[in-house]
């Protein structure tokens, strides 16, 4: 029987609280025939999918740092007008959210995704009411790392190392489990979004689930309750 309980919850965006697929994936597609790489269909670039954009054009595509950069300021030209709103919310992801707060959690989200951008989508699909705070990295691509947007939250939000034991990370790779554990805080990995099969228990997630349902049940198990 669990006994551990946690009162903050840190969400990750892409992949856990909405399906940004089709947005990133066309906008990488279109970013990589610029560049002179031909991709026949978006829906095989899945590696786009959590990393930071031109971190996964220097690693998968061998473009240089300078490359990788244009490559990055090229892809934001579509999303930042077209491909952000080429997404959806998961089904019951509200439900999950209204969960939390009822039971006077602290709602928090981290992202490697631009903070600006972030803003932006939390705000077209009405989730930003449910989060106090919301960090992300910034347009030039400081604060990319997830450990370091975790960090930043605690800083935020004024979070001590004492309470860190009642956080938990929410998302959907690896970064997300790896950040977690990088900051001393337990992590919970969903499959709802675009992680390969053992991804998520292979980098260590503390709890694992394979749907939006599952985590709301698994939470509703999690979380400190207030009288």
């Amino acid at each position: 029987m669990r006994t551990k309980t946690y009162n903050t919850f840190f969400f990750d965006l892409d992949g856990t609280l909405t399906d940004s697929g089709e947005g990133i994936l066309k906008c990488a597609q279109l970013t990589l025939e610029h560049f002179g790489v031909h991709v026949e269909d978006w829906h095989s670039l899945r590696h786009f999918m959590g990393p930071p954009i031109q971190d996964t054009f220097h690693e998968v595509y061998g473009f240089d740092e300078e490359k990788s950069v244009q490559a990055r300021d090229y892809y934001r030209i579509r999303y930042n007008t077209v491909g952000l709103f080429e997404n959806r919310v998961y089904e019951g992801i509200p439900e999950v959210l209204e969960d939390l707060k009822a039971a006077d959690a602290r709602l928090m989200v981290a992202t490697s995704k631009p903070e600006v951008t972030s803003l932006r989508v939390l705000e077209h699909f009405d989730l930003l009411k449910y989060f106090e705070v919301i960090v992300g990295s910034e347009m030039d691509g400081r604060r990319d790392k997830k450990a370091d947007v975790i960090r930043e939250v605690f800083r935020r939000a004024g979070i001590s190392e004492e309470e860190k034991a009642s956080v938990l990370m929410i998302g959907d790779r690896r970064h997300d489990m790896i950040g977690a554990a990088q900051t001393g805080i337990d992590s919970l990995g969903i499959y709802s979004g675009y992680a390969e099969p053992g991804e998520l228990e292979k980098a260590g997630g503390t709890y694992v689930v394979h749907s939006v349902q599952e985590m709301r049940e698994l939470l509703r198990s999690l979380t400190a309750r207030h009288s």
